[in-house]
């Protein structure tokens, strides 16, 4: 099944699957303090202490390669992105190039008892952050956006989703 009717059964089943899991909704806007510090919005840091193992860091965070912004994932999560490497030939370009892509430049953090966190100066000039920073849930990961990119973003992606999920309903479909 594919297309808008298997996007909006998928969405609908994912938020089946998701009760009761933590997850990042929301934008959030924060500053860097004068320490380079910035805090992680509270409903995250909660999503992020309740999936979290005592011996993990508490988010894991890297470039995105689509978008220009920081990816943030909590360490069960980006664990899972090791099946897809695990799958190619150790020996083979292919596994290199996935692997560098999302190893080589991932840094676990931990926040401090008030929940800020230090960027990596890499991510940041990835990322174009300079003062003001905009958290953005995604569901199962949260991705850290300089605040007018990640408005630019958020309009384009709404405009996408649109598109996937405004097709007519044909004869003999059910609409959801």
């Amino acid at each position: 099944m594919s297309g808008p009717k298997h996007l909006r059964q998928s969405l609908q089943d994912e938020g089946e699957a998701s009760n009761g899991v933590s997850v990042f909704l929301g934008t959030h806007q924060n500053r860097f303090d004068a320490k380079g510090r910035v805090s992680i919005p509270a409903s995250f840091r909660a999503a992020l202490r309740a999936q979290a193992q005592p011996d993990e860091s508490l988010v894991i965070l890297r470039p995105s390669h689509l978008h220009p912004c920081i990816e943030a994932w909590p360490s069960a999560a980006f664990a899972t992105l090791a099946g897809p490497v695990e799958s190619l030939d150790i020996f083979s370009d292919d596994h290199d190039d996935l692997a560098a892509s999302l190893y080589a430049d991932a840094y676990p953090i931990d926040a401090d008892k008030e929940g800020r966190i230090i960027l990596p100066d890499v991510l940041k000039r990835h990322a174009n952050l300079v003062d003001e920073i905009s958290f953005m849930g995604l569901g199962r990961v949260f991705q850290i956006w300089e605040p007018e990119a990640g408005a630019r973003r958020r309009e384009e992606a709404r405009a996408r989703a649109r598109r996937m999920t405004s097709r007519p309903v044909t004869q003999g479909e059910v609409a959801s």
